[in-house]
């Protein structure tokens, strides 16, 4: 027997309501942070590294303890929002990131059970067409369309999308 229902666990019609409506919220409420990025900006601004990081904060460390040796050609405000809003932006993609990995997660096994239930009634169908039943033979021809004529290791295996 195929192991089958990997995931019993389904969001109501109200959670999937209110997570809709979560969702909407946040896609609201970052609005103003959007800003579409061409491949080439990506490249040009890039991401700065651990080490470029550990400058920036050397920086904000002197700016903060000895403002005297600052020089007066930054905006330090403006200096104090970038780093303010960096911080609590890569706090919040790092909880969308696993949030995104529990729901694909999920998928995966929604998914999985999915196939496997599919591959159960497919063989039920099979089995009806042999014994004539009607209706079962057309459903037969249907479904194997999905199914490769040659033998292949992984023809049970449900391919995995994102």
């Amino acid at each position: 027997m195929a192991i089958s229902n990997l995931n019993n666990n389904h969001l109501t019609a109200p959670q999937i309501t209110a997570s809709r409506e979560a969702l909407t919220n946040l896609e609201t409420s970052l609005s103003i942070l959007d800003v579409n990025l061409t491949s080439e900006d990506r490249r040009k601004y890039g991401s700065i590294n651990e080490q470029n990081k550990l400058f920036v904060n050397k920086v904000l460390d002197y700016h903060s303890n000895q403002p005297e040796l600052q020089t007066p050609h930054v905006d330090w405000s403006e200096f104090a929002n970038d780093y303010s809003s960096r911080g609590n932006l890569e706090s919040m993609i790092a909880r969308l990131e696993s949030l995104t990995t529990r729901l694909k997660n999920a998928k995966i096994l929604h998914d999985f059970d999915n196939y496997q239930a599919a591959l159960a009634d497919y063989a039920y169908t099979n089995f009806m067409a042999g014994t004539g039943t009607v209706g079962y033979e057309n459903k037969m021809n249907e479904l194997k369309q999905f199914f490769s004529r040659t033998a292949s290791n992984n023809q049970n295996t449900p391919q995995v999308d994102s």
